[in-house]
Order: structure tokens, then C-alpha cells, then sequence
């Protein structure tokens, strides 16, 4: 074995697990023939590789199990948000492992590679050693960004741009929401490249958007007399921060009873909204900004419906840019994206239904789509479904509820965070229940 210095092991809080140890007195013998704890070791990487992805705690568990069940293990597992504690046991001997990882994020391109390995596993890696799976699983999580930061920037700065257009703002708001979210979501990669933590990184951003939008402003007013009623797009600057996966995620964990992965996830969503609206509010009352409704537009019914295809398509395809999808997968996304975000718009306007039936209506659409994609290209269900339905996520009236709250007008604070709360309800239960008609796997509770 390596000799490792204390003092190095002890620089990150977190200790890398050596997970080759667990492998070097048996580099010889097959997987499926080894002992308890390195079968234990390949169970448990692969269910934290899954966890580090963002995928839930179902996901999780349904790949570990997978394995147990190719390598003759019975493995029962607790899962959290940064956590797995799991139990492996083969009639003889026990092994129990409790594994964290040291942050968490949204990776579909690994969460791609990772479902790949699973289903290939009973064919293909039950029959490798212990040593070959692990380095199969080195290369996998090796697969960090796949874009740069200045790209997951642009991409950033597309989908809020046209986040912009479908909350009703016009030319001069989306030319100012990207520039101002893609610079923004540029220094939030390069915090998030350098482990800086959340907390910073949010705040950090945040601050630099609604600042920069201040200033371009300011500049549009005295060079081109642009109108100062242009400054309610500050809001839709700072919208690349929302969280949507897990958002999403804590819903579906919740739904299946995995009380501990839906809550952790759920409270890792409300603290981002909360730093987010914070900051964006304090930034506010030192800016002197205020969130106006935005002016009119005034468009033609059939115009207004081709531009709301585009931005939904553009603005899905750069949230599934920003979380990591290839562009194949991203264009698919963004495609179910466009049909049922505009349809749930449509439904709003031309019917009169509440925002938030309609919000469950187009979640819906999004995941019974996904499954058809599913059975044709094997794509991971959440890793089309989440970025498809983000767009829906009711960032605006989040920070509404949390601008009003700050000034004290309590009653339309209560009424922006409600109206908050029924929409993000909705999109989850849209998903669920698309996934429940489509998948029999996932109907029961066994």
C-alpha cells in the first residue's frame, strides 16, 4: 500500500476512500468469487458515484441492489443526500459501510455513464476482478464538467435570457439578464472549481449579477435613454442559481417513502433559495432596485406561441448544458422542454387554468415524453425530465415572497410564496405520476 502522509490525508475534510485496498490480496480472483468486503467496496462505490450525480435515493438503491443481487449479496441501504449507510450480508458474514461524499451536484453525463455500467454489470463486469472494476470506475469518475466554465457561462446566460421572455419581459431585460446571468454563473463555476463553499459561492454570484445589471443599465440609460422601468429584470439574472434538480428529487424521494434523501434534499433547496433571495434582496436595497412588473408586449397570439417554443427550447437546453448533459441529450430535453412548457402556458392563457394545475399538466407531459425517449436511446429519465421542467420552477415568485417579506408587506409575501409552494408541489407530482403510469417498477412499494 501507498504511504500516504498524515498531515496531506488531513487537508481535506473529507478522507478519499482507498478503494483499490480493498482489492490488492485477491487481484486475481473474479468479482463474483471474492470475498464479502470487496464486493461490499464495488456496492458501494457505485451507489455513491450515483449519489454524487444528484439522482435519488430510489435510483440509488435500485443500482446497489442490482449488484447485490449479481454478486449473490443481500444489501439493505440508507441513503441521504451526502450520505449512504449500508449493510451487506451473504448468509455467513456482515459488512457494514458508511460512505459520504465531500459535496454535492448535478453530473447526467456521469448519471449516463454510471446507468450504462449498471446494465451492462451481470454481463459484463461480474465476470472482471475486483481491480478492473475499480479502475472502470476510476474512469468514470473522472468525468468532471465536460464544458468549460466560460461555456456552462453562455449557457447560463441562454436560459435565463429566455426565462426572461416567458415571465414577460422584453428585448432590453433578456440583453441585460444575459449578459449579467452568464458572467455571474462564470464566477460561480470558478467558486465551485476551487471547493469554495456554498454558502460564498451563492452569495458571491448573486451579488456580481444583480451589481453588473445595475451598472448596464445605468450605461443604457445615458447612452441609448433606455427607460429605467427595465430594472424588474434583475430577477431573471440571478434565476441560474435556482435548484431545481434537487427540487425534483426530494419530491420523488418523498413519494417513495425515503423520508431522509427527501428532506435532506428538500432542506439543500431551501437554503439555496434563501442565501439566493437574501442576497439578491440586500443587493436590491443597496442598488435602489425594485421587482416591477414587467411592461407589456402586446404580441400576436400565434407570434407570441412560436417565440414561446423557442425560449422554452433555448432556455431548457441551457439548464441542461449547465448540468452536464451532452448537447445530444440536452437538444432532447430541451425539445420536451419546448412542447410542455408551451403548453402549459397555452393552458394558463387561452382556458383560464390555474397556474398550478397547469404546472402538474406539463410536468406530466414532460415525463410520459421521457419514457417514450427512454425505451428508445436508454437516456435516464430525470436527466431529461429535471432540466425539462426547471424552466417551471417559480423562481420570480420566490424572491417576490422574500423582497415583500423583507419590506414587511406581509400579505403579498404570503401570497408570491404560496402561489411559490403550490407550483414546485405540482412539478414533482406531474413526474410521479407520469413515472407510475410508465414504469411498473417504480408502482410499487415492495
Amino acid at each position: 500500500m501507498q504511504q500516504t502522509n498524515f498531515t496531506d490525508i488531513m487537508e481535506k475534510n473529507h478522507m478519499e476512500i482507498p478503494w483499490h485496498d480493498y482489492t490488492q490480496n485477491n487481484g486475481n480472483i473474479l468479482i463474483n468469487q471474492a470475498g464479502l468486503i470487496e464486493k461490499a467496496s464495488v456496492i458501494g462505490r457505485v451507489g455513491l458515484i450515483m449519489l454524487s450525480c444528484g439522482t435519488g435515493a430510489w435510483r440509488v438503491r435500485t443500482s446497489m441492489n442490482r449488484l447485490s443481487k449479481s454478486l449473490g449479496v443481500t444489501c439493505t441501504v440508507d441513503v441521504g443526500l451526502m450520505s449512504i449507510e449500508f449493510n451487506c450480508f451473504d448468509g455467513k458474514d456482515c459488512v457494514s459501510q458508511s460512505l459520504s461524499i465531500a459535496n454535492t451536484g448535478v453530473n447526467t453525463s456521469k448519471l449516463y455513464r454510471m446507468e450504462q455500467f449498471v446494465d451492462s454489470f451481470p454481463k459484463e463486469e461480474v465476470h472482471l476482478t475486483g481491480e478492473e472494476i475499480h479502475k472502470r470506475l476510476d474512469e468514470i469518475e473522472r468525468i468532471h464538467a465536460i464544458y468549460s466554465p466560460v461555456k456552462l457561462g453562455l449557457a447560463a446566460a441562454l436560459a435565463c435570457c429566455a426565462f426572461t421572455f416567458l415571465l414577460g419581459g422584453g428585448p432590453v431585460e433578456m440583453i441585460l439578464a444575459f449578459l449579467c446571468a452568464g458572467i455571474g454563473n462564470v464566477i460561480r463555476t470558478k467558486l465551485i472549481k476551487h471547493n469554495f463553499t456554498l454558502f460564498l459561492n451563492i452569495a458571491v454570484s448573486i451579488s456580481c449579477s444583480c451589481l453588473l445589471y445595475s451598472i448596464l443599465l445605468k450605461l443604457a440609460e445615458i447612452l441609448f435613454h433606455v427607460s429605467a422601468l427595465h430594472e424588474a429584470g434583475y430577477i431573471c439574472s440571478i434565476l441560474f442559481i435556482i435548484p431545481g434538480f434537487p427540487f425534483i428529487t426530494s419530491g420523488i424521494d418523498l413519494s417513495k417513502l425515503d423520508l431522509r434523501s427527501g428532506l435532506e434534499r428538500l432542506s439543500y433547496s431551501i437554503i439555496i433559495v434563501l442565501v439566493a433571495t437574501m442576497t439578491a434582496w440586500i443587493m436590491a436595497l443597496l442598488l435602489h432596485l425594485q421587482p416591477l412588473n414587467f411592461t407589456t408586449l402586446n404580441l400576436d397570439p400565434i407570434l407570441l406561441l412560436i417565440l414561446r417554443l423557442l425560449t422554452s427550447f433555448c432556455g431548457v437546453f441551457g439548464f441542461s448544458i449547465m448540468f452536464n448533459s451532452p448537447v445530444k441529450m440536452a437538444a432532447i430535453a430541451a425539445v420536451m422542454g419546448a412542447l410542455s412548457n408551451t403548453l402549459r402556458l397555452e393552458l394558463v392563457d387561452l382556458t383560464g387554468m390555474p397556474t398550478t394545475a397547469a404546472a402538474f399538466i406539463g410536468a406530466l407531459t414532460a415525463g410520459l415524453l421521457a419514457s417514450l425517449i427512454k425505451n428508445y436511446n436508454g437516456y435516464p429519465r430525470i436527466s431529461l425530465t429535471v432540466p425539462s421542467i426547471v424552466i417551471m420552477v417559480p423562481g420570480l415568485y420566490l424572491y417576490r415572497a422574500f423582497y415583500n417579506l423583507g419590506t414587511m408587506s406581509l400579505v403579498d409575501a404570503f401570497s408570491w410564496g404560496a402561489a411559490a409552494i403550490m407550483i414546485i408541489i405540482a412539478l414533482p407530482l406531474g413526474l410521479i405520476f407520469a413515472r407510475i403510469f410508465t414504469d411498473r417498477t417504480f408502482r410499487y412499494c415492495s
